[in-house]
């Protein structure tokens, strides 16, 4: 049975169609064109081709673009199809030393650093937004979680650095991941390298990468630089999808701690009344695609003999959807943090609920009197019980019940007792290194500002790096 469009001897249609890689290939059609001229530029420099060839090829590729590339399977067979129909054979000499596979594998990494370059400043963007916050609540005190029950009171300053502190080992990831990915496998040709006298430092160099992934054969078949761009990636949108669903639940009624700008909320088509927090629900639901796209490449990887393998083709385009998305959700949780609205008196009265402050209480015992936390913690457990607003004699009477003491009569009076069970001043006390009293949060805000500047110079300088030695090639004849 002939499949669809097959002719007997000729490829059929359905087959070119499965084997294409044309869609995928719309990321790397730029870089495919740098990845040429510096090719070519190599070849010319070690006398593999005669300088008019090289310039009358160089000529070729100059206008190239993807709208006018005919059929192929794949957009290097295109680009030189194309280049031939221009500058006629000659055109072919572009193709000597090299191979698609080390070819393709060169432009994935010249677009990958690209887009980490870009979602490393992004990320750094959202950090700097989140410290701004808490600089300007170091004073407002919130309630803070654990098993989403009421637990201590905190700080909304405390809150932001710790979602910041969190992007800011994201992007530490993402930092350490680049000097792995902007490696050159060009030169490596199908896997055995080449005959022919290449330099491949010298086309490295053109590209701006650091250095080379030396051994040939793992050059064109490894992909785990993709996979740990992925794991990062993963992991960065699992940390946004913490404050998506904090955004999510303290926007609602029964919290009403938060209200979302309207452009990142929606109404709903039947009910007038419902403001939804369309952007941060997507934030939570694309986590689960990019760890999609992570689990998807890391199967498709598992298990692959050396050296090349076509599955790899499958690998690419889970690699540009999880940063697409990623990068999408990033710039999206930076425009819900920096424009919404906190409603501070809410925050504040809703900190002592639940009987917050028993912690601090069960500390101020054992400060004042000197009994042991675990009988502390017994008679403010006890207390708890009765009532979330305790009275010096509540407080004698459980003490004597568990532990035959009056704290009264041991130096703890109703003004201690005042103290430990007021939020603000309970938040006060707890200035040690990370704490949220606003002294440390103002401390760690500075801090992270600094950091959030090295970063931005980071991020500069390996940018302006690719940068030169990108214009520079361009402007090679």
């Amino acid at each position: 049975m002939l499949l669809r469009g097959e002719r007997l001897g000729e490829i059929s249609e359905d087959v070119l169609e499965f084997i294409s890689s044309r869609e995928a290939d719309r990321w790397i059609f730029e870089a495919d064109l740098l990845v040429d001229r510096a090719h070519l530029v190599m070849l010319k420099e070690r006398g593999l081709i005669a300088p008019e060839e090289f310039s009358k090829i160089v000529a070729g590729l100059d206008g190239i673009e993807e709208e006018m590339l005919g059929e192929g399977e794949d957009v290097h067979e295109a680009i030189e199809a194309e280049l031939i129909s221009r500058v006629g054979a000659v055109g072919g000499r572009m193709h000597t030393g090299r191979s698609r596979n080390d070819e393709v594998a060169t432009c994935i990494r010249i677009v990958l650093r690209e887009e980490v370059l870009c979602l490393m400043a992004e990320v750094n963007a959202l950090a700097r937004t989140l410290v701004e916050r808490a600089a300007e609540h170091a004073e407002s005190i919130i309630p803070g979680f654990t098993h989403l029950q009421h637990a201590q009171p905190t700080t909304l300053a405390h809150h932001h650095l710790a979602h910041a502190d969190t992007l800011l080992r994201d992007f530490e990831r993402l930092r350490d991941s680049y000097p792995r990915i902007n490696k050159s496998p060009l030169g490596a040709a199908a896997f055995a390298s080449t005959g022919f006298d290449i330099d491949r430092d010298r086309t490295a160099q053109l590209l701006g990468f650091e250095g080379l992934v030396e051994n040939s054969m793992d050059a064109v078949s490894t992909r785990d630089f993709l996979l740990e761009a992925l794991s990062t990636t993963a992991i960065l949108m699992a940390n946004l999808s913490r404050l998506a669903e904090e955004l999510i639940l303290w926007s609602t009624s029964e919290f009403g701690y938060i209200e979302l700008d309207d452009l990142f909320s929606s109404t709903s088509s039947i009910m007038p009344q419902k403001k939804n927090p369309d952007t941060a629900e997507l934030v939570r639901g694309k986590t689960g695609s990019v760890m999609g796209s992570l689990v998807a490449a890391l199967a498709i990887c598992k298990a692959l003999p050396m050296s090349y393998n076509r599955d790899l083709q499958e690998a690419t385009p889970n690699l540009w959807r999880g940063v697409t998305l990623t990068r999408g959700a990033v710039r999206i949780m930076a425009g819900c943090t920096s424009s919404a609205k906190y409603r501070c008196d809410r925050l504040e009265e809703s900190a002592g609920e639940g009987f917050s402050t028993a912690t601090e209480l069960a500390d101020s015992l054992v400060r004042t009197t000197g009994i042991p936390f675990r009988t502390a913690h017994q008679i403010v457990g006890a207390l708890a019980v009765r009532s979330e607003s305790p009275t010096i004699r509540d407080l004698d009477e459980a003490a004597e019940r568990i532990a035959r003491i009056k704290p009264s009569e041991m130096g703890f009076d109703e003004e201690k007792l005042k103290t430990a069970l007021d939020p603000k001043k309970n938040v006060a006390l707890r200035s040690r290194t990370g704490g949220p009293a606003p002294s440390e949060t103002r401390r760690m805000a500075a801090d992270r500002k600094k950091k959030i500047e090295e970063n931005e110079r980071f991020v500069e300088e390996m940018r302006g790096r690719v940068d030169r030695a990108l214009e520079s090639l361009r402007e090679m004849r």
